[in-house]
Parts: structure tokens; C-alpha cells; sequence
């Protein structure tokens, strides 16, 4: 249960309750919270890619960096009417975890606020990672649920994603279809 100390990284009313409803018997989906970072998630993400050596301190610090990124900007205070949308952030990291609380899957939708559309707003859905011993249990189908019913919720006009070939059946059974190439520049 999160708590004053242990925010949600975004309202948790922003996941689909219909989605919540059809996850696997003991398994919960909510909003990253600070104390995740003890629950297993760079486990889960490691599934997916390199992680690094992060501390429990630059772990805190992100967290905090995303909670805040985009809340206030051209909101309310500064007189600015934005369509409607409410005043979300821009960083919106769900979990699942199984009964114990370890995290055993995570996925993300990024809010990128545009000039273009009237000032709409594309959804990126990054870091789609279920745990090894869990995979085949339809949590990667539930998370992607999770995070097209956000996105839209916020008001994004679309979500899109990148994925390897060897996935794209997968995204294509979640109701995606190509719609272009990838093309990456790799610094470092």
C-alpha cells in the first residue's frame, strides 16, 4: 500500500479496472513506488536488457525525477487551457507483482506533448518486461492492456512502440501493426 513516504509514480485510478479484473488469481497491477526498487523490478528488468550497478540512492533520485517531470506544465496555475486533458505527468511505470509483493513484471507508456495534432500527445510504450518463471501467464498482454487504456485515458491520439521481429507477433496479437522502421544512433 503506498503512503505519504511511498507515493505512486501516477494516480493509480489511471489503470483499467477491466485489466486489473482479468489478471491471474494473486497477482496485482499498480503504479511504480519508490519502494519497488527492494521488490525485485531490476530483476524483471533485466529479462529485457542491461541495468547496471544502480544504487539505492540514484534509484530514489530518478524516481523522484520522474514523478515530477511534466506535472504544472502550462497547467491551470499559468491560466493555459490544454483541451480538457487534466495535468498529468509525462512518466507512467506500472507493475505486477505476484502475492508476496515481488514485482515480476513492469512496462512503461512515456507522454510526449506535441505541436503537431493540436497539441496532442503520443504515447511511447518502453520496457516491456515480464520475469522468466512467470512468463506464459498472459502478463505481458495485460500490461500492454494496461498501458493503451492509460494513454488514452491521459488523452494520447496514439501509442506507438519499437520492438525486435522476433516480438512483433506478440505485439501484433496485442493490436499493433508496422508502421514504419526503427532506426536507432548508439552514443558511448
Amino acid at each position: 500500500m503506498a503512503s505519504p513516504t511511498d507515493p505512486p509514480l501516477f494516480p493509480p485510478h489511471l489503470i483499467s479496472p477491466s485489466v486489473l479484473a482479468d489478471l491471474p488469481t494473486g497477482y496485482t497491477m499498480r503504479p511504480l513506488r519508490k519502494s519497488d526498487y527492494g521488490a525485485g523490478i531490476l530483476d524483471v528488468l533485466r529479462v529485457l536488457t542491461s541495468v547496471g550497478d544502480v544504487s539505492r540512492e540514484r534509484w530514489e533520485g530518478r524516481f523522484e525525477y520522474m514523478r515530477s517531470c511534466g506535472r504544472g506544465l502550462g497547467g491551470a496555475e499559468e491560466g493555459v487551457e490544454l483541451g480538457g486533458e487534466e495535468e498529468y505527468g509525462m512518466y507512467f511505470v506500472l507493475v505486477v507483482c505476484e502475492e508476496g509483493g515481488r514485482v515480476v513484471g513492469t512496462g512503461a507508456v512515456i507522454v510526449e506533448r506535441k505541436f503537431i495534432h493540436n497539441l496532442g500527445m503520443v504515447g511511447h510504450i518502453e520496457d516491456i518486461a515480464v520475469a522468466a518463471d512467470q512468463q506464459g501467464k498472459r502478463l505481458g498482454l495485460r500490461i500492454i492492456q494496461a498501458l493503451d487504456w492509460l494513454a488514452e485515458r491521459v488523452g494520447c491520439y496514439k501509442t506507438i512502440l519499437d520492438c525486435s521481429e522476433a516480438n512483433e507477433g506478440f505485439y501484433v496479437k496485442c493490436g499493433y501493426k508496422r508502421a514504419g522502421l526503427e532506426m536507432a544512433h548508439y552514443y558511448g
